[in-house]
């Protein structure tokens, strides 16, 4: 079991002077840099890095905390956007590194390239257990790295994050190029590195945990005026809006309808003595939503441009359900044989949109061309549109 890095802890880089030395140790070593950052999403609103672990071959590892560091990172992205990085599940990590104008000019995604060859479970420690023989510190994932200073058993577990990726990258390469699936890891990460940020999320209220057991309008109006109110608050306080307000309780105040200050309080979470100081303006939400005019109301389910659900298909268009399994039969086996998680083989999106609404040219050029405008990568397109173009032609048996 590794505990610390073999080198010791490496020291938290917290000022410019300790920087600009790092940065020159950097730029001095050789090969890929390994790239990791630590948030603190469970505690805090915005998904910031408060720690960067970065490793590269003949300059050893470095811990730099960015917030001490604010507006003077300009030294580390001269020398760290030049190269390859190493990430392990790498679009967790770029957008916060983004925000720090760290951007990288080639990546290895360990996770990723885990999946292509074919691994069944791609966590970092049991990849590195796996292929390198080493049992990586766990537990400390979770924990709020906003905190300072940062404990010694915390930097120790985030230096060891970085301390064997780039040995890992050199077994996954080789075993990806010795099963031929090199180039097709090669278009992935860099459909990873060129992802733009998502979109916002439509009507995200409706995501609230447990939202699926309020039927009326009415209450659906409530379960949004909370949880405005309470993502209101946890933007001004950076707190994670679950430490504000669970969305169980949110659920639970919608549920009971209270009328009094008094009722809500009576509520679980909502008799806390933290809480006590907001149930006031709880309840004001609450009657906000009981006055809401009815053309206000929210509807019952999300407006998408989607197709409905898979298990309405049959009912609502059975040729497009014989369709979807068809498809689904024929890039399972192409998945299997290529060794290959199916859901990276092809988007199960992207084939339940294509499947529920088909070109109207069934031809393998017109399939392709459907795919690539998708996002599909070359290598997937090759694989699947013959077997997509195929099931597309599938109707329901009379």
């Amino acid at each position: 079991m590794l505990r610390e890095p073999a080198e010791g802890t490496p020291p938290v880089i917290a000022d410019a002077a300790a920087l600009a030395e790092a940065c020159a140790k950097i730029a001095g070593g050789s090969g890929a840099i390994a790239v990791d950052t630590e948030r603190a999403s469970g505690y805090r609103y915005w998904p910031k890095a408060y720690l960067v672990q970065l490793r590269r071959e003949g300059a050893g590892s470095f811990l730099i905390d960015p917030i001490p560091l604010e507006g003077q990172l300009a030294p580390l992205a001269e020398v760290l956007n030049d190269a390859e990085w190493v990430l392990h599940a790498a679009s967790q990590d770029l957008p916060c590194l983004a925000e720090l104008d760290l951007h990288p000019k080639s990546l290895f995604d360990t996770e990723l390239a885990g999946r292509l060859a074919g691994y069944e479970r791609v966590a970092l420690g049991t990849l590195v257990e796996l292929l390198l023989g080493y049992q990586l510190e766990k537990g400390h994932s979770a924990a709020d790295w906003s905190k300072r200073p940062l404990p010694v058993d915390w930097l120790n577990y985030a230096a060891l994050d970085v301390e064997l990726l780039i040995e890992l990258r050199e077994k996954l390469e080789a075993d990806l190029a010795a099963q031929g699936k090199l180039e097709w890891a090669q278009q992935e990460f860099e459909a990873v590195r060129t992802a733009p940020p998502p979109a916002p999320r439509v009507e995200p209220w409706r995501r609230t945990s447990g939202v699926h057991k309020i039927r009326s309008a009415r209450g659906l109006a409530a379960v949004r005026e909370l949880w405005q109110a309470r993502d209101e608050l946890a933007r001004k306080r950076d707190r994670a809006p679950s430490r504000i307000l669970p969305d169980s309780a949110i659920i639970n105040a919608v549920t009971a309808d209270p009328k009094t200050v008094e009722q809500l309080q009576a509520l679980p979470v909502f008799s806390g003595r933290v809480q006590r100081k907001y149930t006031a303006s709880w309840l004001r939400h609450l009657q906000a939503a009981r006055a809401l005019p009815a053309d206000q109301l929210p509807t019952p389910a999300q407006q998408t441009d989607g197709p409905p659900p898979v298990n309405r298909w049959s009912d609502k268009d059975p040729d497009a359900a014989a369709r979807l399994s068809a498809a689904r039969a024929a890039l399972a086996a192409i998945a299997e044989d290529r060794r290959l998680p199916v859901e990276n083989l092809l988007l199960p999106e992207l084939v339940r949109r294509t499947c529920w609404r088909p070109p109207a040219d069934l031809s393998e050029d017109a399939v392709a061309q459907v795919l690539r405008d998708a996002g599909a990568r070359p290598w997937q397109v090759e694989l699947t549109v013959a077997a997509l173009s195929k099931a597309l032609h599938a109707t329901a048996a009379a």
